[in-house]
């Protein structure tokens, strides 16, 4: 069973904000000794409530969240802002992620939609002379995608059929002549006749 997915905003319900802050609060302490305990990383973790007069730390050792917090401020100050962002940020970012989505949802909206325009225009329901020029356009670029898409393919199996045709079969009749003893004739009368059947069954 796939859980929902929680939107992130302010929980109105006053008890339902209490049970979620304990619920994710024990998440969050939890974490940190999983992280620290198996990657031995120096963590410090503090929440300030209004449940709990005393805000609630991890190290729960004093010394150990003093190291920690030293080592912060020994730090530039490049350094400790250089991932930290204000509300204005934040929601900034979060515009431009959404935005960016948008519009590769609506590219893929429009290619969809032209590629039922291309089946159209190949079972005859649609003319190409129907279509605006904007709408051509698109089309165009479609089909130049399946093109290249079949090119590619093509090459992929012209180049796997090449590479699994290199051995060569060798002739027969060059295998014969091969296999076959050869005598060197000379102009000399004195040199003698050669038997091939008679060499064969020696």
């Amino acid at each position: 069973m796939t859980r929902n997915r929680v939107k992130m905003a302010y929980i109105e319900n006053e008890t339902s904000r209490k049970a979620t802050f304990r619920k994710r609060k024990g998440g969050i302490m939890k974490k940190a000794l999983e992280l620290s305990t198996l990657c031995d990383v120096p963590i410090a973790v503090i929440v300030q409530s209004e449940y709990n007069s005393v805000p609630e730390v991890f190290p729960p050792s004093r010394q150990a969240m003093g190291n920690v917090v030293a080592r912060w401020d020994s730090l530039p100050l490049v350094d400790k802002t250089k991932k930290m962002m204000n509300q204005e940020q934040f929601i900034q970012q979060r515009i431009t992620k959404a935005t960016e989505s948008c519009k590769k949802v609506a590219k893929e909206n429009k290619e969809l939609a032209m590629k039922e325009v291309m089946y159209d225009c190949l079972r005859g329901d649609t003319a190409p002379c129907d279509l605006g020029e904007g709408e051509l356009r698109d089309l165009g670029g479609v089909i130049d995608q399946y093109i290249k898409g079949l090119n590619r393919r093509i090459q992929v199996l012209m180049r796997d059929h090449a590479s699994s045709s290199t051995s060569v079969v060798p002739d027969a009749d060059v295998a014969t002549s091969v296999a076959m003893p050869t005598a060197e004739m000379g102009s000399s009368s004195n040199v003698k006749d050669f038997d091939l059947n008679q060499t064969q069954s020696e």
